[in-house]
């Protein structure tokens, strides 16, 4: 299924790292129905955005799901955020470990959610 997904604002790859900034739109069909009096960003969008964008940074990583490990949601993500995704996919493991955060006004990182998926090639 084709859906919106953040704009990409900036992306670094570095063999198998990648640092991604994502602009989070108010208008994207994740935040509908996710608390109509607090929007936030679902954890099931983070965990498909993460495997979204590896997939497109990380040319020979297998594309089936395979599982996940330490996940973790700390701090909500808002509508119209903007966020850094950060990606490094540990080939001899195939595991993805990803992390979303941001930085407020005064310069202080937030970590919003992170953990490890595995990837399997697909059957």
């Amino acid at each position: 299924m084709n859906r919106p997904m953040p704009t990409l604002v900036d992306r670094h790859i570095v063999d198998h790292h990648a640092v991604i900034t994502l602009c989070v739109d108010s208008k994207l069909d994740d935040f509908k129905g996710h608390f109509p009096s607090f929007a936030l960003l679902p954890g099931v969008s983070q965990l498909d955005w993460a495997v979204h964008f590896a997939r497109d940074c990380f040319q020979n990583m297998p594309t089936a799901f395979g599982g996940m490990d330490v996940i973790k949601f700390q701090q909500p993500i808002l509508p119209n955020s903007t966020i850094i995704l950060t990606l490094d996919w540990i080939v001899d493991k195939q595991k993805l470990h990803f992390s979303f955060s941001s930085t407020t006004p005064e310069n202080e990182q937030i970590i919003h959610s992170s953990g490890k998926i595995s990837m399997r090639v697909a059957a």
